[in-house]
């Protein structure tokens, strides 16, 4: 069972190490699912002194006023009788401390390094790992005491804002609040179980302990408090006797400390018969047990977490597209495939694949007759102009690599824009030619052959107006326009072919091909510039990425972990 603590502080120094500190962020978080035991507790309760009696160890910093301005993550790992102890941090994974002075120092300078020396507080937590045999396997998190009063320094608001850090930490379902109230004041005036009821009303996940029994005034005794008749939890309180600050003072050993508690309770008449559970060593043994009982059953659940969201890391992170190469050659490369993929979209689009119906130049043969019917042929032309810029702005927008780069998007959708109005031009042009082709049929010597044919009438004499009778006239009007009739029919069915052929082919077969060889001309400065990407979508892709490596860490630490049912 000892290996489920060990794994949940794997997993809390990753989450510290890549940025995861359980503040409310757009990022999923998993700090917040790992079980933890949090310290909560007033300035004068004595929580230092319990922590030090459960390492046995002085470590920690001490003097007036808030003297913890971080979250101290305390990790204890218990060692082979006979093994050297030392502490490690986090933000010094290759220094070991033996001298546990240095210890206390080392927190007080990463605290200023995070927080300055103007006494301000930070919610990011300070990883330290002891390892001794004298500790059992347990993780703690030291929350900055609660208080009152801003000392000189500190802004008004620093009361708000330790309660809040604190109430951020034990609301979570997943905490275990380690309440620590002295025994010397009344129980109704206690900051820790104040905030801890406020958070878990039925006391389910509160462990309550007693500090300074032995100062309380003479008549007096905690007996009340802790049988659970002055405030009932659901676990029972623990007792604990802490070294006085004469006996700090005079540097008293820990281990004589603890002697010494374990004879204050056991010799207590109002206490014997609590004995066999009171002590800071008692209280170490319960919170290691209590901590691995509810490690054990949110393990089920903290692996489909961590699965679910790996699968929705993932996916975003393919959307967001991959950082770009920093070479020159790596940078082309980008950009020739991004081009190729809208162009693949652009295509489709011509094939009628994205439109789910028949091939588009269908689209087409229904908007071509309504266009000749508007106007001249250059309507036609217009309005399968008009179609293909349509089609080349879906595909832009379905194109989500260009998505990732603005300046790229742009001006792909420019080379596209002016490749069309190019193909437009020339379709133009060839429409017209076939118009003129087919007027070249109506020639002046057409006309002049008519007064040669037999049945012409009239006479060469009279003028030209009476010269021929009205039937000649008529048939002569009717073979004319019976001309024109299959002059338009024809070009009814080859101005859509000539649109269809200088327009949609040729934008299917080379939309982008002057593009591509402007492209190759473009100096290293002017592919970067095109590839910037919007500083936004840069930083989320890199906190997204940070956060996937420490959800697959941590998949990576469960499953190398068995753990009996």
């Amino acid at each position: 069972m000892d290996n489920l603590i060990s794994l949940v502080n794997k997993i809390q120094r990753a989450c510290t190490a890549l940025g995861d500190h359980g503040e409310a962020s757009a990022l999923p978080t998993l700090w917040d699912s790992l079980p933890a035991i949090a310290v909560v507790g007033g300035q004068s309760s004595g929580k230092s002194s319990v922590l030090e009696s459960i390492v046995g160890k002085d470590f920690l910093p001490r003097g007036s006023g808030i003297v913890t301005r971080r979250p101290l993550v305390l990790q204890l790992h218990k060692s082979d009788e006979g093994s050297r102890e030392y502490a490690e941090f986090l933000h010094l994974p290759r220094k070991r401390f033996t001298d546990f002075a240095a210890v206390r120092k080392e927190i007080q300078d990463e605290t200023d390094r995070e927080t300055g020396r103007s006494k301000q507080i930070s919610s990011v937590p300070i990883h330290l790992s002891i390892y001794s045999p004298s500790v059992v396997n347990l993780t703690l998190i030291d929350l900055p005491g609660l208080t009152k009063v801003a000392v000189e320094g500190q802004p008004e608001s620093i009361v708000q804002d330790i309660e809040n850090m604190v109430r951020s930490y034990i609301e979570k379902p997943n905490c275990i609040i380690l309440a620590i109230s002295p025994a010397n004041q009344d129980l109704a005036t206690s900051d820790a179980i104040k905030i801890s009821r406020e958070v878990d009303p039925t006391g389910e996940r509160t462990l309550g302990v007693l500090t300074k029994i032995d100062l309380m005034d003479k008549g007096t005794d905690a007996v009340d408090i802790l049988e659970g008749k002055s405030y009932r939890l659901k676990f029972p309180w623990v007792g604990v006797v802490n070294r006085s600050q004469a006996d700090i003072n005079k540097n008293v050993d820990m281990i004589a400390a603890r002697r010494r508690e374990r004879e204050y309770f056991a010799s207590t008449p109002e206490y014997r018969h609590l004995a066999n559970r009171m002590g800071s060593e008692h209280l170490a043994k319960v919170l290691s047990k209590h901590l691995e009982t509810v490690i054990k059953s949110r393990i089920p659940g903290i692996q489909s977490l961590i699965n679910k969201t790996i699968t929705e890391l993932e996916t975003e992170l393919s959307r967001l597209g991959k950082p770009v190469a920093a070479d020159a050659g790596g940078k082309l490369y980008t950009i020739m495939e991004i081009c190729r993929l809208f162009d693949q979209n652009f295509r489709d689009h011509l094939d009628g694949v994205r439109t789910g119906g028949d091939k588009v130049y269908s689209v087409f043969d229904n908007q071509l007759p309504a266009a000749l019917k508007r106007g001249p042929a250059e309507s036609a032309v217009d309005a399968i102009h008009s179609i293909l810029k349509d089609l080349v702005h879906k595909a832009i927008s379905e194109t989500l690599e260009l998505k990732q780069y603005p300046a790229l998007r742009a001006e792909v959708g420019n080379a596209a824009i002016e490749s069309l109005e190019r193909m437009r031009d020339q379709s133009k042009k060839a429409t017209l030619q076939l118009v003129d082709m087919e007027c070249c049929y109506l020639t002046v010597e057409f006309f002049r052959k008519l007064p040669q044919d037999a049945d012409k009438g009239g006479s060469a004499t009279q003028s030209i107006f009476d010269r021929y009778n009205d039937s000649y006239l008529r048939r002569i009007g009717t073979t004319v326009l019976s001309y024109v009739n299959m002059v338009c029919a024809t070009l009814r069915h080859s101005i859509p072919k000539s649109i269809v052929y200088c327009q949609v082919r040729e934008a299917k077969r080379s939309l982008l091909d002057f593009y591509y060889t402007e492209l190759g001309k473009l100096e290293q400065k002017r592919l970067s510039n095109l590839l910037n990407e919007d500083p936004a979508v840069m930083e989320r892709r890199s906190a997204l990425a940070k956060r996937l490596e420490l959800y697959r860490s941590a998949q990576a630490e469960i499953d190398t972990v068995a753990w009996s049912k």
